[in-house]
């Protein structure tokens, strides 16, 4: 913001030199500390950096910038056009950063201006309740000082984006800390916090939330309503357990639990982008399936430091895993299928008592021991679909083995990237009596879905059919009753049939790159789902009366579709906590609402409902 003084406001002013002169709040040492050259630069530039010069209190002068008439006036010096005081830019940028102050004044005030304000690196024990003044700042840094707690005018910042508190004596937050909406990224570690306000809910703009370094023994089930949230570090607190609600942040990419006191991990079903999991330094004793199957995006899993004695099978599902630290747990033998692990760079192993795996191994590096354990995969596990076909390099995709391994320890019946146009009746018949949670025929040449897929009814929960040729749903797949997750994008849909009401606890369905023109109504009669994604389809339409009935629904994917008109009764939805509407043709709302996120979107809508 730039303000301009008018030649005659000035000379109406009384000579004043209180922007040079001495008075409380502006010991000689701290005017001396700060060159008249750097205020008439920020007078210009809008910007001022005070860091480092051992101030022990801000002269007076800085924050009467902009309201004083400066020095060079009243020796009636000549200005250039360059120079002319009463042009001066509004000063938005301050930093006084290491320097040794120990309060900052209320005539902070007088830099409305502001949306820049570092501070971090000296010995304040407290904020001005003037703090709440600044309603234009967007960046504050208060970290590395001697606060003991927060003002609750600073809960007005409203267009505040970044907050770092982090290096302080806080042991508790402002209850309305929630109205901080705007909030991008928030630093409150290295503190003395054990509770986090219920009103985070409302933080649902925050992408990176620091909590490391505090004294929380559980996280309020709100952290999960922040769905743009992808980093979330609680490293070093005093957890036991994780809320199931964190588990399903359809957003997150990193999340750090290390050295707390958990004793075994959530299952993660919506955390399907995550990329970095830490729970190293903890009391976790069993890896189970449910923790890993989801965990399609994952590339790096920090579990040193724990109490594993063995690790799970199905830790070959993870095939995106780039680093696995196991150090320091009670491992005394690896899975041979951990081998498979084709993207694998990294495998730290120290401080296990294995036995199986010869020291001179161990000693060449993470490809000797995957190729190594590769080697101990047994032939028995692998049988080809006609049952005799030996493998050759000739050997056509749809003609490889079959992973017996994968159908008895993993639960899995995986039969994808063959190029296959039919699922072989061995493969169905290697399943035998073997209970089956996972299918993956992706990335064949299906043109519709095997009939025998309905043997697998009484286990199977998550199918799927992805980048195929499907052009409608069998009956079969409707006969699934225990199906919670389905995945059939990239096909050639164009609608679904009504007898997928049959699916009484589907959560998740992906339907993108598909060709539906409408949202498919037996959508609206499955009560059970969070989750539908149908971005990159031909969606002209939707029913927002029937979509408000699925109140379990917090993800509805609609990005590039055809979406002329947005009814405003969709903002009755408010269990939605994502909701993607980019690349319609649509007017209203504009791109500008549909920046802020989902809450905003919403409300905008609401606020078009007719009265």
């Amino acid at each position: 913001m730039s303000g301009v003084r008018r030649r005659g406001a000035a000379a109406a002013a009384p000579p004043s030199r209180a922007g040079f002169r001495r008075g409380a709040g502006d010991g000689e040492a701290g005017a001396a500390a700060v060159p008249q050259g750097l205020i008439r630069a920020a007078r210009k530039s809008g910007q001022l950096n005070l860091s480092g010069r051992e101030l022990a209190e801000v002269p007076l002068h800085v924050w009467r910038i902009n309201l004083d008439t400066p020095e060079e006036a009243q020796q009636n010096l000549s200005f250039g056009a360059a120079e002319r005081w009463w042009e001066q830019t509004d000063l938005t940028k301050l930093i006084l950063s290491s320097n040794q102050l120990k309060c900052l004044s209320d005539d902070l005030r007088l830099l409305p201006a502001l949306t820049v304000l570092d501070v971090h690196d000296n010995q304040l024990t407290s904020l001005p309740s003037a703090i709440g003044s600044l309603e234009n700042l967007q960046k504050l840094n208060v970290s590395h000082n001697k606060l003991k707690e927060l003002p609750e005018e600073l809960t007005l910042l409203k267009h505040l984006r970044s907050l770092h508190l982090q290096h302080n004596e806080l042991c508790h937050l402002p209850d309305e800390f929630g109205k901080l909406s705007c909030l991008e990224e928030l630093d409150i570690s290295h503190n003395c916090i054990s509770s986090i306000p219920s009103s985070f809910a409302f933080l649902t703009n925050v992408v990176r939330l620091n909590l490391a370094h505090n004294q929380l023994k559980n996280l309020p089930t709100e952290i999960s309503a922040m769905k743009n949230l992808r980093q979330l570090d609680c490293t070093k607190n005093c957890l036991e357990t994780i809320p199931p609600e964190l588990a399903r942040m359809a957003s997150l990419e990193q999340l750090y639990l290390r050295r707390n006191k958990l004793r075994y991990l959530p299952d993660f079903p919506s955390c399907t982008v995550l990329k970095e999991l830490h729970v190293g330094e903890n009391q976790i004793e069993v890896l189970k399936v449910e923790h890993l199957k989801h965990l399609n995006s994952l590339c790096v899993l920090d579990l040193r430091d724990n109490k594993l004695k063995t690790l799970p099978d199905e830790i070959a599902l993870l095939q995106g895993l780039e680093r696995l630290d196991l150090s320091n747990n009670d491992i005394s033998s690896l899975p041979p299928m951990l081998g498979n692990l084709s993207q694998m760079k990294f495998l730290a192993l120290e401080g296990n008592p294995l036995r199986t795996i010869r020291r001179d191994v161990l000693q060449k590096g993470t490809q000797e021991i995957l190729k190594y354990l590769r080697s101990k995969i047994q032939d028995d596990d692998l049988i080809s679909p006609s049952g005799d076909l030996p493998v050759t390099a000739m050997t056509l995709p749809s003609q490889s083995k079959i992973n017996l391994h994968a159908i008895t320890a993993l639960k899995t019946l995986d039969y994808s990237e063959r190029q296959a146009a039919i699922i072989p009746n061995e493969v169905f018949n290697a399943v035998g009596s073997n209970p089956i949670t996972t299918v993956n025929f992706s990335k064949n040449q299906l043109t519709e879905i095997p009939v025998r897929i309905a043997e697998l009814k009484e286990s199977v929960s998550d199918v799927n059919l992805s980048f195929n040729k499907l052009s409608s749903i069998s009956m079969e797949l409707c006969m699934l009753y225990r199906l919670t997750h389905l995945d059939i994008r990239n096909n050639s849909l164009t609608s679904l049939p009504e007898e997928m009401e049959a699916l009484a606890k589907l959560q998740i369905i992906n339907l993108a790159f598909n060709r539906f023109k409408t949202l498919p109504d037996v959508l609206y009669h499955i009560p059970t789902l969070e989750a539908i994604l149908l971005g990159n389809n031909q969606i002209r339409s939707l029913d927002p009366l029937q979509m408000k009935k699925l109140d379990k629904l917090n993800t509805l994917d609609l990005q590039n579709n055809d979406l002329l008109h947005v009814p405003p009764e969709l903002g009755n939805c408010t269990n939605l906590r994502m909701l993607l509407l980019e690349g319609n043709p649509f007017r209203t709302p504009r791109a500008a609402i549909l920046s802020k996120g989902t809450d905003a979107v919403l409300e905008y809508l609401r606020s078009r409902i007719p009265s």
